[in-house]
């Protein structure tokens, strides 16, 4: 059975390689999306334009360079199994941030909606599959760690 875990959490650490990858490959094309979707609010507006100075970048693609490598870095570390449930927690609330900002079904009309409400369920049994990685954490414990916690 461990290994049919080891499997899938693999495979499903892969979807996060993949799609930090693209926006990292595709930074200027994820800029303009995360630009037409995200909005800063006011009281960041002050330290956004200082790290926009600092770094000569503008933040939609300060935030593509940060998702992307976020995502690698995450799904890496879920598939190798290292601080996993860590990644999972910060995944579920990343997973959930881009199903508010660009999945946002609930602003357009039915039958317009149909493809933003799939690509938001996706999303939603993705957080689901996190949650299940989070409450599993590094996988069952040996019989004589489970003697010290005192499970036997």
């Amino acid at each position: 059975m461990p290994a049919f875990i080891t499997f899938g959490r693999v495979l499903f650490a892969v979807l996060f390689i993949y799609t930090g990858a693209a926006k990292l490959f595709g930074i200027q094309a994820t800029a303009d999306i995360i630009a037409a979707k995200v909005a800063i609010p006011d009281v960041l507006a002050p330290y956004v334009t200082q790290l926009e100075t600092m770094t000569k970048m503008p933040t939609p693609q300060l935030l593509a360079i940060l998702a992307g490598s976020f995502e690698v870095i995450a799904g890496v570390m879920i598939a190798i199994n290292f601080l996993s449930r860590f990644f999972a927690a910060l995944m579920i609330i990343f997973v959930g941030a881009t199903i508010y900002y660009f999945h946002d079904f609930w602003n357009q009309v039915p039958p317009d909606n149909a493809k933003t409400l799939i690509d938001a369920l996706k999303n939603l049994s993705i957080i689901g599959a996190l949650f299940m990685i989070f409450g599993y954490g590094r996988g069952p414990r040996s019989v004589a760690e489970k003697s010290a916690y005192g499970d036997i």
